[in-house]
Order: C-alpha cells, then sequence, then structure tokens
C-alpha cells in the first residue's frame, strides 16, 4: 500500500469513474486500474464494483476510502505544519534559564537561527524566582527552571512542562576525601560547609534538610558559578545542585569537581522543565523552539551513562 493507491481511491470515490479519475491524476487508464487492482489484491477485499455506468464503492471499501480521506487530511495538515516552519519565520524570541542548562540552550538556539536566520534570539541567565517574574511581566517568552509540585501550587497562571526528571546531588572537589565515596549520607554531609547557587528551590532543598538533619552552615549564596566553582575546588565548601545542572555545566563538571548522591530516602520529584505564560498567546516562533529544544533535551539525556 503506497499514497499513490489511496490518492487514487479517493479521486475514484469523488468522480465515480476510472476514466475520470485517470485524467484528472494525469496518468493512464491503465496505470489507475492496476493501481486500484493490486491494492484490492492487498487488503483482501474489492473496494468498487465497477461497470459502464462507472465505479461505485461497495459496502467494504466505503471504510477503507473513509480511512483514506482522513489520511489525505492528515498530510495536508503536516504540510501546513511544515510551511509554517519555513525560513520566513521571524519575530523575537526571549528566553532565560538557569546556569545549569545554558550550554544545551545555547546550542539548540544556534541550531534553530541557523534554520530560521530571521529570529532574533535573546538569552538571559537568571535564578528561578527571577525568571517567573520575568514571565508575568512579559519580559521573556520562554524560562528553563527546577520544576516541582509546590512551586507550580504557588504560581497559578502559569503553565508549567517538566522535561526530564532529576535528583540533587552534592558537588565536592576531586581532592576531598569525600570524593572516594559514591554517596553520602545526611550526617556527614551537615558537617561541611555550603556554597549555595541563589536558586528558590536550592534554598528550600537546604531548608529542608537542615529542619530533618539539623542545622547546616552556609559559607555563601550567590548567582555567580564561577565563585561556586572556586570555593569547591579550594575545598572551603561543597555545593547542592540538581544532577542535571552539573552535567550540562561544562565548566562546573570538571577534572576538579566530582558529583556524590545523597543518601535522602524519598526525596520530592524534580524536574528540568519550562514556564509559559497561561494567558499569553504563545507565538508561533516559541512554539517552533520549545519542541526543538524538547527533543534535544529529551534526546540528550537518554544518551546519558546511566
Amino acid at each position: 500500500m503506497n499514497l499513490e493507491q489511496l490518492e487514487s481511491i479517493i479521486e475514484i470515490a469523488k468522480t465515480g469513474s476510472l476514466t475520470k479519475a485517470s485524467q484528472n491524476r494525469h496518468v493512464t487508464l491503465s496505470a489507475i486500474s492496476q493501481s486500484l487492482s493490486a491494492l484490492e489484491a492487498e487488503l483482501g477485499i474489492t473496494l468498487f464494483t465497477r461497470s459502464r455506468m462507472g465505479a461505485v464503492p461497495t459496502a467494504e471499501g466505503l471504510g477503507i476510502i473513509q480511512k483514506a480521506f482522513e489520511i489525505q487530511r492528515k498530510l495536508q495538515e503536516i504540510q501546513e505544519e511544515a510551511q509554517g516552519y519555513t525560513n520566513t519565520m521571524t519575530g523575537e524570541l526571549r528566553l532565560a534559564t538557569i546556569p545549569g542548562p545554558m550550554n544545551l540552550l545555547v546550542n539548540a538556539v544556534a541550531r534553530f537561527k541557523k534554520d530560521y536566520p530571521q529570529v532574533r534570539p535573546e538569552i538571559a541567565e537568571k535564578g528561578s524566582q527571577e525568571i517567573l517574574e520575568d514571565i508575568r511581566n512579559d519580559k521573556i517568552d520562554i524560562g528553563l527552571i527546577i520544576v516541582y509540585e509546590s512551586l507550580v501550587k504557588k504560581n497559578p497562571g502559569l503553565i508549567f512542562e517538566k522535561l526530564i526528571e532529576g535528583k540533587m546531588v552534592v558537588g565536592v572537589s576531586r581532592n576531598s576525601p569525600l570524593a572516594l565515596l559514591k554517596t553520602v549520607t545526611p550526617e556527614v554531609l551537615r558537617q561541611q560547609s555550603f556554597v549555595l547557587y541563589n536558586d528558590e528551590y536550592v534554598k528550600w532543598f537546604v531548608g529542608d534538610f537542615a529542619a530533618t538533619y539539623g542545622p547546616v552552615d552556609v559559607l555563601f549564596t550567590t548567582n555567580n558559578t564561577d565563585a561556586i566553582r572556586s570555593a569547591v575546588r579550594e575545598e572551603l565548601a561543597v555545593t547542592i545542585g540538581l544532577d542535571y545542572s552539573f552535567i550540562h555545566e561544562p565548566n562546573m563538571l570538571d577534572k576538579d569537581i566530582v558529583t556524590l548522591e545523597i543518601d535522602i530516602p524519598k526525596q520530592q520529584p524534580v524536574y528540568l522543565g519550562w514556564v509559559q505564560p497561561e494567558e499569553r498567546h504563545f507565538s508561533r516562533v516559541s512554539k517552533g523552539f520549545t519542541q526543538r529544544l524538547k527533543f534535544d533535551l529529551r534526546n540528550n539525556h537518554e544518551q546519558l551513562p546511566k
């Protein structure tokens, strides 16, 4: 079965004649007849009753012809969708992300810009709370953040989509005795000083950890990832973050820093995802980019070593 055969039976059904169908499709009558016979043989049913008066669909053929019409409509939808993603796509694309996925976001934007050169992307690196405020105030179109249940509940009017499930891990100096471990217990972890990225979920996680296992020493909190890397490398402190942020921050997980899992039972699920406004129309540019980014993120995540 192929598309030409389906197009042939659609035309026969429309015209009620193999001759008229062949003329409309600009093929010979013999070609139309052979195409129909081959399809009927493959399906094992007769689609049309043929006579000098023309071609009339059989009872069995009606259902098949209807399906062929549906396929044709879907193909037209695909063509219209594809036409929307031509290099004539124009407009702004305002993006913001937490630091970890920045490298992946930049690569996705570069490929998108190559396909649609008239799109004008803007990228900013910010904390989750600032991204949420910018979404509300129409300063950005899409924000890439850590998504968790309580965040969604506290922010009605925004749409969150979870892309990849992650977990919180600890980043330590490779020279630290902790680097010999695969996991770290809460008792050992709370003996360390922390340097934290200024993100709502990171602060919530550490606060919840302290409430459960005892107070912790936070050396400093910052939006400067270079300062965090320096403090960890110099063994002044350890840091905590989403595993995906470490994996895709090219300078964070280097030869001097390793990550350890945290031995906490039943950690709250946490995701890398995006947020967008609920009340504003999602532009064609934004829709096209999010589809591309979703594919890149999930494809990249599947290729990571387990």
